[in-house]
């Protein structure tokens, strides 16, 4: 069976795909990219939270919902701007959103030494951030996907 195209893949899927892909960085000692995809990743769930959020309370078409998502840009951008009021309707003193913001601003940061600064990270400091990676997509997609389950990609 062909594999789907990348674009012909629903959020979930292009989830797996990116998280996939990080541990087949690390494995190659590529801590750097790895960090790269884990906001990727990191985002794409975010689009998953506004996504469902926008479905449940909103009658948005998905063209709509897709230019505020280019709008917001970034993870935090779409943190501030979108998860923020859309999924916790503003609240900042909510306990869920207090650590997500907290996941975010850990994994963009990590992400911009590599892309903006030019920072090679070390395979430590990667899996520290593949971690709370893991925590943020997970706590996020949970809320909107109650089944929802990263899968560890076995390796041979």
């Amino acid at each position: 069976m062909a594999k789907k195209k990348y674009s012909d893949r629903s959020d979930l899927e292009k989830l797996q795909s990116q998280w996939n892909k990080i541990s087949g960085l690390l494995l190659r000692e590529e801590p750097s990219a790895a960090i790269m995809r884990c906001g990727t990743a990191a985002e794409i769930a975010a689009n998953v939270a506004i996504r469902s959020a926008f479905d449940e309370e909103s009658e948005f078409d998905a063209k709509t919902v897709d230019s505020f998502l280019i709008w917001a840009n970034g993870l935090k951008g779409k943190m501030d701007h979108l998860v923020l009021p859309v999924c916790f309707s503003g609240s900042r003193s909510n306990k869920v959103y207090k650590h997500l913001a907290a996941s975010a601003k850990i994994i963009n940061d990590a992400r911009n030494d590599v892309a903006h600064r030019g920072s090679f990270s070390s395979t430590s400091a990667a899996t520290k951030v593949i971690a709370e990676a893991k925590s943020f997509i997970t706590s996020l997609v949970l809320l909107y996907d109650p089944g929802f389950v990263l899968k560890e990609k076995k390796r041979k």
